[in-house]
């Protein structure tokens, strides 16, 4: 086991190094200036020996190789480098962002996996009933809506017209813990939907499969309750599959937070990765897609370690 994480784990430094590299060149590509989009309307009154000095402090004069490389030195001593648009440092700006993201997509993982689970085995034990062609249409349907759109009628329908949630916005559970949770109700519905559906249908597919194994029938015909069956042999036993789509949606949630976010107007990661974009801030979507990364590969080396606390049959080499 320690041969094969320490494997997997020069495996994810191998997968960074790929991601800054495109990231740095993706950047670099767009059009645009970071000064002359910080500088904005007031580019008039600068001199071009002014905008050189401005470019030379962020180090935009030098070669993009030379760029890169300070870039990583930077990351390597604990420096993600400065805002251009926001005139802060980078790691200080993630540590504001990254807890509301996290908030949002803990909730989000929970319920996805709560609801996910218990709809897809409903569907696998009540195959060709009811409960399965209504859970099936629903997780259909959350396969396809897309999220920033079912926010928008949230908003519309909860908040416009009911007046039942506020309209977008985040509080720190620290400061107002009723209003976080009234906050976080839409975004996290929003967010949950998709994981959901796709839970939903891998389970159910995953739990179909184990119900036709042997050791099933057995247990059936031994007179074992249901409950037991359901618990100790069917779920336990085809969680497998259902982990994997669990490690997949981390980067779902982190992913589909761009929209959430920024529809809901929360000052979280994906937000502050989409006002990068906009300002060619070069240093806050480098420094925000690394995290995330980061973020995913240890992600994934987690759930493969839990295939061998779920299933002891599995060994690493």
């Amino acid at each position: 086991m320690t041969t094969y994480i320490i494997r997997r784990l020069l495996q994810g430094v191998f997968v960074l190094v790929l991601v800054t590299v495109l990231i740095f060149c993706l950047m670099h590509v767009l059009p645009g200036d970071p000064i002359s989009m910080y500088i904005g309307a007031e580019a008039n009154i600068y001199s071009e020996e002014q905008l050189d000095i401005l470019r030379a402090e962020y180090n935009l004069d030098k070669p993009l190789i030379i760029q890169y490389f300070l870039w990583i030195g930077g990351i390597l001593r604990g420096d993600l480098g400065e805002s251009i648009a926001e005139q802060m440092d980078v790691r200080t700006m993630i540590a504001k962002s990254l807890p509301k993201t996290i908030n949002l997509a803990i909730f989000s993982l929970i319920i996805s996996a709560a609801f996910g689970i218990t709809f897809g085995t409903l569907c696998a034990i009540r195959r060709g009933k009811w409960p399965d062609t209504l859970f099936s249409v629903i997780a259909n349907l959350g396969i396809t809506l897309p999220n920033f759109w079912i926010g928008i009628l949230l908003i519309y329908f909860l908040s416009f017209k009911l007046d039942l949630l506020p309209t977008f916005g985040y509080t720190s559970p620290f400061d107002d813990l009723w209003l976080n949770i009234q906050m976080l109700i839409m975004p996290v519905f929003c967010l949950a939907v998709f994981p959901i559906a796709a839970l939903t249908r891998q389970t159910r597919s995953s739990m179909l499969e184990v119900t036709r194994q042997d050791y099933v029938r057995t247990a059936w015909a031994k007179g074992l309750r249901e409950r037991v069956i359901i618990t100790r042999h069917i779920i336990k036993n085809g969680l497998i599959p259902v982990v994997t789509t669990m490690g997949m949606q981390v980067s779902f949630l982190v992913g589909g937070s761009v929209l959430v976010e920024t529809v809901f107007n929360i000052p979280g990661m994906g937000r502050m990765m989409v006002d990068g974009v906009t300002n060619n801030d070069y240093q806050v979507v480098q420094g925000t897609v690394l995290v995330t990364a980061v973020a995913i590969i240890i992600t994934n080396i987690v759930v493969d370690i839990a295939y061998a606390w779920i299933d002891p049959r599995i060994r690493y080499a």
